[in-house]
Order: C-alpha cells, then structure tokens, then sequence
C-alpha cells in the first residue's frame, strides 16, 4: 500500500527541484560534498522569486476550506485562486 504522505513529499521535491533549477540555476539540491558544488552565491532578486514562485505552488497546493456562509448559513467550499 503505497504512503499518500510519500506522493505529496515526491511532488514537493520536484517542485522544488525544479525552482532551484529554473530559478537559481542550481542542478541538484542533493549534498554533494563538495564546497564548489554545494555553495552558491545568488543575487537578492533571484532568491525572491524563488521564495515567491515557492510560496505560491504551496498556496495552490493547499485543500479548499469548508465553512458556513454568514450570509445564508450554506455550507461552502473556498478554494485558493
């Protein structure tokens, strides 16, 4: 029986994979060992976008919220945008 915490995991770590690539130009966040392959010097600007482009996958990622609403007391679905 396959973990639905492992699918999440994989999916957060191709995610993030893939904003240090296309973001920060960094091939791999796995260690290497090695202080020229581990540690990289990166502009203010593009640590942002990674931040904000990383902010957003988990925003997106987050389940709607059930709640009543105040006006005609249903019970509604909120879902990020």
């Amino acid at each position: 029986m396959t973990n639905p915490d492992d699918a999440h995991t994989n999916d957060r770590d191709t995610t993030l994979a893939g904003i240090a690539r296309d973001v920060l130009r960094i091939r791999t966040l796995e260690t290497r060992n090695s202080d020229a392959l581990d540690f990289h010097d990166l502009a203010v600007g593009s640590i942002k976008t990674a931040l904000e482009r990383a902010y957003e996958a988990g925003r997106k990622a987050a389940p709607p919220t059930r709640t009543k609403c105040p006006a005609c007391n249903r019970d509604i679905e909120i879902r990020p945008l």
